[in-house]
């Protein structure tokens, strides 16, 4: 039986596994499992696909993303730019292991918000500096939009909350949350930010998607913006690796 699976430590809930065994089981797909492999350190990792041939890919979370790049063959165009990686596929060439790095975070956001975009979003604030905020960035990036990373400590790149003025709010009619303030179960938090400048023409974009319409939404909406949870991202991510390692 082949195998997939996702890495990162520790994994609770996961909306992956979840995903592809519906996937396998409503699409006639068999002989292949998906499971989660919690993994102390990132050391571990070679154990897993060198131990077990019937790997062909995995997905990476928190906390190696990052980390795992030190293992991989080759990496996509994106995953370079990004330099995280949360999909892997894995072939065996010639009998060594060779390992292509992607990230499908950024494809994911991007696809997703692709259809909300109208021409009045030229500029985006992005809150948060973890992680998926490099995907975000790249996608942005692509869809040539100019964007103002808000984080907790200031730094060459990054502006902080405390800089956030109401005319700056207004001015950036794309507002991403990339942090994880407003996650199931502390739903009564959000970025700090002066949501009174928020307007109709704006767009609020959450990469949580659980609760559904979390806080940062909730605020958005009551000011007649457009609102969109990170659920879909998910869903096109997850299509993009299945189709990564598949091909």
């Amino acid at each position: 039986m082949k195998k997939l699976g996702l890495i990162g430590y520790p994994l609770g809930h996961s909306f992956s596994k979840k995903y592809y065994l519906e996937k396998f089981e409503k699409e006639g797909i068999k002989n292949i499992d998906y499971d989660l492999y919690p993994l102390p350190s990132i050391q571990d990792f070679p154990n897993l696909y060198e131990n077990h041939p019937e790997f062909y890919g995995v997905n990476v979370t928190i906390p190696y993303k990052q980390d795992v790049m030190q293992y991989i063959t080759e990496l996509s165009e994106e995953a370079k730019e990004i330099e995280a990686v949360n999909c892997i596929q894995i072939r065996n060439v010639d009998g060594t292991t060779h390992l292509k790095g992607f990230n499908t975070d950024a494809f994911g956001f991007q696809k997703s918000l692709e259809p909300l975009l109208t021409p009045q979003h030229k500029k985006a604030l992005i809150f948060g500096n973890g992680g998926a905020t490099k995907a975000v960035a790249y996608a942005l990036k692509k869809l040539g939009i100019d964007y103002q990373v808000v984080s907790r400590t200031k730094s060459a790149e990054n502006i902080t909350y405390e800089d956030l003025s109401p005319e700056l709010i207004q001015e950036s009619t794309l507002l991403v949350n990339c942090t994880p303030l407003g996650t199931f179960p502390k739903i009564e938090e959000c970025p700090n930010l002066p949501y009174e400048a928020i307007t109709e023409k704006h767009l609020l974009y959450d990469l949580i998607y659980n609760p559904e319409e979390t806080l940062f939404l909730k605020k958005g909406k009551e000011k007649g913006a457009k609102i969109k949870n990170g659920y879909e991202m998910l869903i096109l991510q997850a299509e993009k690796n299945w189709e990564i390692w598949n091909q």
